[in-house]
């Protein structure tokens, strides 16, 4: 299955080009044979966020759309509450592993606000903002999105 990955970094610093954690991403989405089907960078602002979200599911089509950063307790990050604002049901699950495989590896992983959820039939996931946090999510549930995205279309298990 070929999945459609839209890339969301939300930072105040970065741009696409210097924006490390995204590259990693758009590289293992690749490495996965999925395609990439657009990568921005957008500032630590709820609205701007959201309103990325929305275009990369219904504009570009993207069956997941990965946002990187905004995920931590810094009063700057907001990426939870943009997903919630541009989404509709929670998927918890994702976010659980994601926090639980990171706890493996740093305490600090219990920090996370991040949050995975359903905008139609895509899927909403964030990830850390760092290129090792993000590679990290990356193979906590690289594995099972193929098949989230299938019973999101409704094709059941």
């Amino acid at each position: 299955m070929d999945l459609s990955i839209a890339l969301i970094t939300c930072s105040d610093t970065r741009d696409v080009d210097s924006d490390e954690a995204g590259a990693a991403l758009a590289a293992l989405v690749d490495a996965a044979g999925w395609t990439v089907v657009g990568h921005v960078v957008v500032r630590d602002d709820r609205e701007r966020i959201a309103s990325e979200i929305v275009r990369a599911v219904d504009e570009l089509a993207a069956d997941v759309v990965i946002t990187c950063g905004g995920t931590g307790l810094s009063p700057r990050d907001v990426t939870p509450e943009a997903t919630r604002d541009a989404c509709e049901r929670d998927v918890p699950g994702i976010a659980e592993a994601m926090r639980a495989y990171s706890m493996s590896k740093t305490r600090r992983a219990m920090l996370s606000r991040a949050v995975c959820m359903q905008r139609g039939r895509a899927l909403v996931v964030n990830f850390p903002g760092s290129t090792k946090a993000a590679r990290e999510n990356w193979e906590a549930i690289a594995d099972q999105l193929e098949h989230a995205v299938r019973m999101a279309a409704g094709e059941g298990h």
